[in-house]
Parts: structure tokens; C-alpha cells; sequence
């Protein structure tokens, strides 16, 4: 009897972690997905998590702003019911898990991820709006030919000013700009600045360089990478 009892203590103990791993598992959805868990949901509260300068380049509709690096995060979920399921997002997915985790630990029922970010929802074409005027677009695909077409090195580097990975390669980039300026030319390009050209070189994460000559992809890194790589590169 007592083996019996313990046989069926994790049996439900194996259970339970397996439902609650399927159950968090099914809270990060793709951007298609987000969309359309948002579409069924029913006054749906969308959390955008990013800061309020890049809330107001572009945002999905209805979506709210409670910035996670700010000093009023907890304050400003503790004002959203935590029985209905809620939305968030960031640029790419790491500081809306963050947000996520710590919404879950106090208490909401259902948070919802957008994986990747509003990086992967603009890679999908869905709609979003902005607060402000609208900007012009940046550098449009004709004018980023005539950027890549040079005899010399050009490496293009996407970034948003709130991409951690990007501010720690920064540093460098702006040393290669300098100090190679005769073989290779640096472009940075912000990606909240230039959305319609990301969208048509289907730039959905951050950073990302790629390195041209006359118009021919040499070489292309998303994600953080080295300062060391980068210079054998050029080489």
C-alpha cells in the first residue's frame, strides 16, 4: 500500500511538470500565431516592454507601453487584470521573456510571447502603428544598391539603439570605420529608422552585418559576434 502510494505521489508529480511544460511552451508564439491569439481574444491588452522612444517609432495596435527597464514596470502591471490573458513583446524576445517571467510570478493566469520580437511581426508585413508623425523611411532599396556597389569594402551593420549586442559591438565598428577607412567603409543602418528596407531584405533579428563588395555578398553574421571575426573578415 505504501509503495502504492508513493508510485502514484509522482506519478501526478511527473504529470503536473509535464502539463506546466506544454502549458509554457504553448505561451511563446511565432508572429503569425500572435496575431492571431490576439485576433480570438477578446479586448485583448497588448504590453509593448520596449522603451517609450521605441514604442513611439512603431507598435502593434491597441498595444500599451510599460517599459521594463523603467522604474514604474511593476506599477504599471500591477493596474492590468490578471485573469484575462495578456500580450507582450519587445524588439526581439529577450527582454519580453524577462517581463513575461516576472508577469507569471505575480500571478497573471496566461502571458503570451511574441518570439522575436517586433523584429519577426515587421518580417511578417503585419500591421502595426506609430504615436508620432510619420517619419520618412530612411534609405529605400535602390539608394542601398548604389551603397553596396563600391570598389571599396563596405560592411553594413543593422542595429537599434536599444540592442544590447549592438551597443557592445559599437565600439569597434566605429574603430573599423576609422582605422580601415581606406579599404573598407562602415555603414550602420537603424533598423526602427528603416523598416521597410529590413522588411525587403529580410532582416528579422538584430544585429547584422554583411559585408559587400561591388554589390556581391561576401559574407553575412546575425547575432553578436567578435571583434576578432569581424577583422579576420576584412582581411
Amino acid at each position: 500500500m505504501k509503495n502504492f502510494k508513493l508510485f502514484h505521489f509522482f506519478f501526478l508529480f511527473f504529470l503536473s511538470a509535464a502539463c506546466l511544460q506544454a502549458q509554457n511552451g504553448s505561451d511563446k508564439l511565432s508572429a503569425p500565431a500572435f496575431a492571431d491569439k490576439i485576433k480570438q481574444t477578446g479586448d485583448a491588452v497588448i504590453v509593448d516592454v520596449r522603451t517609450p522612444e521605441e514604442f513611439a517609432k512603431g507598435h502593434l495596435i491597441n498595444a500599451q507601453n510599460i517599459n521594463w527597464n523603467g522604474n514604474d514596470f511593476e506599477t504599471g502591471i500591477a493596474r492590468l487584470d490578471k485573469t484575462k490573458p495578456v500580450f507582450v513583446y519587445c524588439l526581439s524576445g529577450a527582454r519580453s521573456a524577462a517581463a513575461a517571467a516576472k508577469m507569471r510570478a505575480e500571478g497573471f493566469r496566461q502571458v503570451y510571447e511574441l518570439m522575436g520580437g517586433i523584429m519577426k511581426w515587421r518580417a511578417a508585413n503585419l500591421p502595426e502603428t506609430t504615436n508620432s508623425r510619420p517619419t520618412a523611411q530612411g534609405i529605400n532599396r535602390e539608394k542601398y544598391e548604389q551603397l553596396i556597389s563600391s570598389e571599396k569594402l563596405i560592411l553594413v551593420d543593422f542595429y537599434a539603439d536599444w540592442c544590447e549586442p549592438c551597443q557592445k559591438m559599437k565600439p569597434y565598428l566605429e574603430e573599423i570605420g576609422r582605422t580601415m577607412k581606406e579599404k573598407v567603409e562602415v555603414i550602420r543602418i537603424n533598423a526602427d529608422d528603416n523598416q521597410s528596407l529590413c522588411r525587403e531584405l529580410e532582416i528579422d533579428a538584430l544585429p547584422v552585418l554583411a559585408l559587400y563588395r561591388r554589390s556581391t555578398l561576401l559574407w553575412k553574421n546575425t547575432g553578436y559576434v567578435t571583434r576578432e571575426e569581424v577583422y579576420r573578415k576584412l582581411q
